[in-house]
């Protein structure tokens, strides 16, 4: 097998580095850097497991595989296999044969799908992990320091993306939910003012309204403002 050489791996991270900064969605990236890392890689799979912090189980986000077996819905718990034992220690393991490892819990799947090696990578956020990135090869391999390297600068760069894009999702909803309490405000005033009603009152008006129309707060308030402006901020 034919390794990689230093300028394909930085190649490849630069191409990853340019995804990351790009206007795709965050599927797109994810699904790029899988791809890129097993071409790179010379490895038959590569895909990116992601721990749920509430179930603390790992499930995988995304590979290039199209294999039906491994692409079968399945989750792995915190310390559980070779996935979970990465999450849980935060620390790299390299196997060279799947099938002789005890810890490996897949060799069913290991054995229909030909995978020999394996290297796994945290991925890390400052020193939370958010979830793990696996290699497979069809042939004994050891993994150089800098294939370790590699595939640790992966992880570091999709748990970058991801984070990146739970802050913006994030940010959004907060921004969304000022403006709704703004809004609300607003109307709230309008009805106070329109229809002398004191301010309790007037949100349970909204609130009632909201619910017979099964609309949101946010839409009742830009109903009742747009109707106030519309009449020139007179009744």
């Amino acid at each position: 097998m034919t390794k990689p050489s230093e300028r394909e791996y930085l190649s490849t991270l630069t191409k990853i580095s340019k995804a990351i900064t790009s206007d795709l969605y965050l599927e797109d990236i994810l699904k790029l850097i899988v791809s890129l890392t097993a071409s790179v890689m010379n490895a038959k799979i590569c895909a990116l497991w992601l721990l749920d912090e509430e179930t603390k189980e790992l499930t995988i986000r995304a590979t290039q595989a199209m294999s039906k077996e491994y692409l079968k819905e399945r989750a792995l718990k915190l310390g559980e296999g070779i996935v979970g034992l990465v999450a849980k220690k935060k620390n790299p393991i390299v196997i060279l044969d799947v099938s002789k490892d005890e810890r490996y819990k897949e060799k069913n799947l290991a054995k229909k799908e030909d995978l020999i090696s394996m290297l796994s990578i945290p991925m890390l956020v400052k020193d939370r992990v958010i979830g793990v990135v696996n290699v497979y090869t069809v042939k004994e391999r050891k993994f150089t320091k800098s294939d370790v390297d590699l595939l640790s600068a992966v992880a570091n760069q999709a748990a970058v993306a991801i984070e990146n894009t739970e802050l913006m999702v994030k940010t959004k909803v907060v921004q969304e939910e000022l403006e709704t309490r703004k809004k609300v405000e607003k109307a709230k005033g309008i009805l106070m003012k329109e229809r002398d009603l004191p301010e309790e009152e007037a949100f349970s008006l909204m609130r009632k309204s909201s619910m017979n129309k099964r609309v949101t707060m946010k839409e009742i308030a830009e109903a009742i403002i747009l109707s106030f402006e519309i009449s020139g901020g007179k009744r």
